[in-house]
C-alpha cells in the first residue's frame, strides 16, 4: 500500500533532505536517513520514501510531503505515533492517509512553495535566528516586490541556479512572487512549478541588491535574461528559507494546506 506523510522539520542540524548512505548505516545526518530509519523500525522492515521537493542543508520545512510504500499492516495513526517514538525532536510526522498507487509526492504536485524571511535591522538577531537571514542595510521592500516581477512566468533561470544544480534544463513557472514588509522583517513568498538547486536564495541574494540601493529595479529582468550566473547576486543564507509545501488537485484527497 502506498502512503502520503506531512512532515515538518527544523534542517538547521542536517545536511540536508537527500540521502547519502542506506538507512541505518553511518553517515552525514540527511532528513531523509532520519525519516526512513523511523519508518523502517514502524514497518520491522526497510522503508524508501519520496519527497515532493528536496531541501538544502539549514533549510527547514513547514509541510514536506513524502510518500512510500509498505506492506506491513499498520493504520495511519499508527504509522505517525510509531515514527515520532524514533525521530528526533527536529522531525515531526503531522499526518498520514494512504493514497492510489499512481499518486506521486513529486510528480503528482503542480506547484511548490517557499518563503525567505529576512530580519532588517542595524543588529543581528538573538532570538529565532536559525529561522531569519538578517541585513543591517535598509531595504526598499516595495522596489524588490516591483524588481521581482520581471521573474513571473515559464523562464530560463540559468542566471539563478547553482553551478552544482544537476537540473536537465534551467526553464521553471515561476507563478507568482511578492517581496512585503512587517515590521522589522522583509519576506519574500515564492511560488514555482518546481525550482532548482539554489534558485530561491540565489533569486533573494539578487533581490537584496535591489532593496539596498545598490543595484535598479530593471537589473533583475536584465540578469535573467543574461543567463549567467557569475553576473548575479550572492546567494542568501540558508536559515532564512522555510519550504512552506507543494499542492497538489483536489483529486487525491490531501490535507488542505497541499491542495490547491
Amino acid at each position: 500500500m502506498r502512503y502520503a506523510i506531512g512532515v515538518e522539520y527544523d534542517g538547521t542540524a542536517f545536511k540536508g533532505w537527500q540521502r547519502l548512505s542506506q538507512p541505518g548505516e553511518p553517515g552525514p545526518p540527511t532528513l531523509q536517513s532520519a525519516l526512513e530509519t523511523a519508518l523502517s523500525r514502524v514497518a520491522d522492515r526497510p522503508v524508501d520514501t519520496v519527497c515532493a521537493g528536496r531541501t538544502d542543508a539549514g533549510v527547514h520545512a513547514r509541510c514536506q510531503v513524502v510518500h512510500f510504500d509498505s506492506d506491513a499492516e499498520r493504520s495511519p495513526r499508527a504509522w505517525v505515533l510509531g515514527s515520532m517514538g524514533h525521530l528526533p525532536p527536529d522531525i515531526a510526522v503531522r499526518w498520514c492517509q494512504p493514497v492510489a498507487d499512481d499518486f506521486s509526492a513529486r510528480f503528482s504536485a503542480h506547484a511548490r512553495r517557499y518563503r525567505y524571511r529576512i530580519l532588517n535591522r542595524s543588529v543581528r538577531p538573538a532570538l529565532h535566528r536559525q529561522y531569519l537571514s538578517w541585513e543591517r542595510r535598509p531595504l526598499d521592500a516595495a522596489a524588490m516586490h516591483r524588481a521581482a516581477q520581471a521573474l513571473v512566468g515559464e523562464r530560463d533561470f540559468s542566471s539563478f541556479r547553482t553551478v552544482h544544480c544537476q537540473a536537465p534544463h534551467a526553464r521553471r513557472n515561476l507563478q507568482e512572487i511578492s517581496v512585503a514588509r512587517d515590521g522589522d522583517e522583509v519576506v519574500v513568498d515564492v511560488q514555482a512549478n518546481a525550482f532548482l538547486h539554489h534558485m530561491v536564495r540565489n533569486i533573494v541574494g539578487s533581490l537584496l541588491e535591489v532593496g539596498a540601493g545598490e543595484r535598479p529595479e530593471a537589473w533583475v529582468g536584465e540578469l535573467l535574461d543574461a543567463r549567467d550566473r557569475t553576473l548575479a547576486g550572492p546567494t542568501a543564507r540558508a536559515a532564512g528559507l522555510l519550504f512552506i509545501g507543494p499542492l497538489y488537485e483536489s483529486r487525491w484527497g490531501l490535507p488542505g494546506e497541499v491542495t490547491r
